[in-house]
């Protein structure tokens, strides 16, 4: 195999599916992607095509366009539809996230070192409004198989999917509101490997005020739901046994986030 800055074509496909809300944000997403040399990637963005700002971000960067058709996980699986055959890998990333230098270099070679495997993905900087690091999320080894259960501390931001197997599971359920990744890493690890690059491969942009933090009480109603889906028919009827002391763990570290990016807050 050619070494990656050789390739005619790019192996990456990176998604971004946006509403074209935050565009400030956007484009230091969109900046972080293009330091990804010597990876060569293709970009599609999904968005309203109105959006005279962000077609004018896209046309700055070269990424090609989908229209949005509604919903997170419809427009995700928009652009996963574009991907062509010398495309290897996809990952997905939010339009206020960023990837850090070296990231795609590193989880592409993890995919190539490991065959099997069908997501690579590393540590994650958890980053507030204006860019300072909150804390950093060390995934480890144990954590895809305790996302099958326990929270799901495999980060979305950076994590890299073997096109081919996201394709055969059909792409991300678009049911699914709040654990729409969650869904699709449950259904992965029933086709192969996670491999950790035990790199710091993200940012994610934490916002006290967001969804998924201030509904939180359905966010894991919905996590709970999901992974009972794929729980072993025995297990199911036990689930909440532990369900509760997950929930409560999960909600006390949501918790702790938020006290610890108001305290860098007042500290500036």
């Amino acid at each position: 195999m050619k070494k990656n800055n050789q390739e005619p074509y790019a192996r990456v496909l990176v998604v971004i599916a946006t509403l074209g809300k935050r565009n400030d944000l956007l484009r230091l997403t969109l900046e972080s992607i293009v330091k990804q040399k010597p990876i060569k990637y293709d970009i599609v963005m999904i968005f309203p095509l109105d959006n005279k700002e962000t077609m004018a971000l896209a046309k700055r960067f070269k990424a090609d366009v989908v229209e949005d058709p509604g919903g997170m996980s419809a427009a995700v699986n928009a652009g996963i539809a574009t991907a062509k055959a010398h495309h290897e890998y996809i990952t997905w990333i939010g339009d206020d996230d960023m990837l850090t230098p070296g990231s795609l270099e590193a989880s592409t070679k993890a995919l190539d070192a490991n065959p099997q495997a069908v997501v690579a993905f590393g540590y994650c900087d958890y980053i507030d409004h204006v860019g300072r690091v909150i804390f950093t999320s060390h995934a480890g080894r144990l954590a895809p198989w305790l996302m099958t259960w326990g929270p799901d501390l495999v980060p979305l931001p950076g994590s890299l999917f073997r096109c081919s197997t996201l394709q055969q599971i059909g792409g991300f359920d678009t049911n699914n509101k709040w654990s729409m990744d969650l869904d699709v890493f449950l259904r992965l690890r029933k086709r192969g490997k996670f491999v950790n690059t035990k790199k710091t491969l993200a940012c994610f942009r934490w916002h006290t005020g967001s969804q998924t933090v201030s509904n939180r009480p359905m966010v894991l109603k919905e996590a709970e739901m999901v992974k009972r889906k794929y729980l072993p028919r025995p297990l199911r009827l036990i689930a909440p046994f532990w369900e509760r002391p997950v929930r409560i763990a999960t909600t006390l570290a949501v918790r702790r986030v938020n006290n610890l990016s108001r305290r860098k807050a007042n500290l500036s």
